[in-house]
């Protein structure tokens, strides 16, 4: 008797899972009609599925969507802005603090002296390498465009723990700006 009841059972089962979507409906003038006033009334798509019946949540959407039923009615609560407490005015002292820009965990503070070899950009042509020819003591710095004949790296002696020389970390690694914030205050104070 068992073994009949679950054969059903499986029978009904795979039967519904053939017809679990909700049969095509094409939209009646009437229906659309109930659409709109439910949508214009504030209800979502949800409780006018459930309202229209045999429809799904997202068949009312779309067809929202394609009518350009964008606006709602709005409650009051949620056309006007919440209102704040109004609080005594209080002075509060602002400490200006010094503002660090870009990222400073690579800015060390050392002295360098300028490299004779690479000043203003000139890089002889014997320490000019490929990209095949850096290791670890070369200047990784790029010259030129990559996509040129031309194009070459520094190459110059490296400072201990960065991938330049000491013009090119110049370069890279520039210290932050000092910079303050300017405050505009209005005409008469």
């Amino acid at each position: 008797m068992k073994l009949g009841i679950v054969a059903r059972l499986q029978e009904l089962s795979a039967a519904m899972r053939g017809k679990g979507e909700m049969p095509v409906l094409t939209w009646s003038h009437d229906r659309v009609e109930q659409l709109k006033k439910l949508w214009e009334a504030g209800l979502s798509a949800s409780q006018i599925a459930a309202e229209l019946g045999n429809v799904s949540r997202n068949a009312v959407i779309g067809k929202v969507h394609r009518l350009g039923l964008s606006g709602r009615a709005k409650s009051l609560s949620s056309a006007a802005p919440p209102q704040r407490k109004a609080h005594p005015a209080q002075h509060m002292m602002r400490v200006t603090r010094p503002i660090a820009r870009g990222n400073t965990a690579l800015a060390q503070a050392f002295e360098v002296e300028p490299d004779p070899v690479t000043s203003d950009n000139v890089v002889p042509m014997s320490q000019r390498l490929s990209l095949l020819e850096l290791n670890e003591a070369t200047c990784h710095w790029p010259i030129g465009d990559p996509s040129s004949p031309d194009f070459f790296f520094c190459g110059g002696k490296v400072l201990t723990g960065l991938p330049y020389c000491a013009q090119h970390s110049r370069v890279a690694y520039q210290p932050p700006f000092n910079l303050r914030r300017q405050t505009i205050k209005p005409p008469g104070r």
